[in-house]
């Protein structure tokens, strides 16, 4: 048995050392093996076990599951009958609200009906003052163009201008203040004459306004025409201006200057912004140029002369009406005084009558009081009574 067998390492191995080597690793080998199935088991145990804990939580699970289907099932049933109920409800309600809107409805159609009917009555009768109005608009311009043509004629023209003249002149002054184609000493024919108070001269309005070369001025298109149309206006108002300066400017019968009326403020306003040398060359010539606004000025200032004409004239007649009304005042002075000293005179003698009175109350009180004592007093009654008496 302890035959070598071998060596190994230098060292030498007997048959019985390896035959224990073997059994050595034989044994090793089982306990190894028996730890691993004993470790399997244990795992597989384990895992059993963990098993029946998984199958007992499904268990349970399962059960909840099943207790939370019967809940929502319980549930499910209350909010079925809730929402069925709801549902009637709502079905309900949704019926009245619409019978009421349909109610409505009706109501709103019938008022828009009605009022759309008015409306159209409103309309009809709108449309018949809008043909009315066109009618108007219609002789209107009729009327505009019957104003053109007189515009175009030089006499409708001046006749044009002469009545918005006289218009003007007739609604400020007072009759008396102005004429009408006063004839002067030279023969000649002015359009109007304004007589200022205390001036035996006469002031000369004149509304023949050369329009012509204004018009042409407007519808001028070209440069060319343009120009020639200003040089146009240059000439014939110069020309008319210098008319009036020596027909109508006498000395010792007519005023210093002559009034040149203008019927639009639209020529007048161009006349003063394009042709200055012009306006200032019947300036130097004692001849103004006016518009209707100026003129109607003009004529306020001659009415306020005119007025303080009227009432210097009466100023006499006024200090002799104040001397009257001072005399009357003093009359009423002096009456008033003799009222006072009559109503001086009758207070006293209120005051008299108040001191009597009271004297006799006071006797009144003390005979009162003298027939209080006396009832005390059989013996002296009689004579008391009669003293009251």
């Amino acid at each position: 048995m302890n035959t070598i067998l071998f060596k190994l390492g230098g060292i030498p191995v007997s048959l019985l050392e390896l035959a224990v080597g073997f059994a050595a690793l034989t044994l090793l080998a089982v306990l190894v093996l028996a730890r691993s199935i004993a470790k399997t088991n244990s795992a597989r145990l384990e895992e059993l076990a963990a098993e029946r804990e998984r199958q007992h939580e499904l268990d349970d699970k399962m059960a909840d599951l099943s207790r939370m289907n019967a809940e929502l099932s319980g549930r499910l049933q209350s909010m079925t009958e809730v929402l069925s109920n709801r549902q009637s409800e709502l079905a309900r309600t949704l019926g009245e609200r619409l019978d009421h809107v349909g109610h409505r409805v009706g109501q709103g159609l019938e008022a828009s009906a009605k009022s759309t009917s008015d409306n159209l009555a409103k309309l009809g009768e709108r449309l018949a003052v809008i043909d009315a109005a066109q009618a108007k608009i219609s002789g209107l311009t009729q009327e505009v163009v019957s104003l053109k043509d007189i515009l175009s004629n030089k006499q409708s023209r001046g006749a044009f201008g002469q009545g918005r003249m006289e218009a003007i002149i007739r609604d400020g002054l007072p009759i008396g203040a102005y004429e009408f184609q006063y004839t002067l000493s030279n023969g000649k024919r002015p359009d109007c004459v304004l007589h200022l108070p205390g001036d035996p001269r006469v002031m000369v309005v004149d509304a023949k306004f050369p329009l012509e070369a204004f018009t042409a001025l407007r519808d001028a298109a070209a440069e060319d025409a343009r120009q020639f149309a200003m040089g146009r206006v240059r000439n014939d108002l110069g020309k008319h201006v210098k008319d009036i300066a020596e027909r109508y400017l006498l000395p010792g019968e007519t005023q210093d200057m002559a009034l040149l009326f203008v019927p639009s403020e639209s020529i007048y306003a161009d006349l003063m912004e394009h042709f200055d040398d012009v306006v200032q060359r019947a300036h130097r010539l004692r001849v103004v140029i006016v518009s209707p606004s100026l003129l109607m000025m003009a004529v306020q200032v001659t009415q306020a002369l005119v007025r303080d004409a009227k009432m210097r004239e009466q100023a006499d007649v006024i200090q002799r009406e104040v001397s009257v009304l001072m005399q009357d005042v003093r009359r009423l002075g002096e009456r008033v005084g003799r009222l006072d000293q009559h109503f001086r005179q009758t207070q006293k003698d209120v005051e008299e009558i108040t001191t009597s009175t009271g004297k006799i109350l006071k006797r009144g009180e003390r005979i009162e009081q003298v027939e209080v004592g006396a009832v005390a007093n059989d013996s002296t009654a009689a004579p008391l009574l009669s003293i009251a008496e």
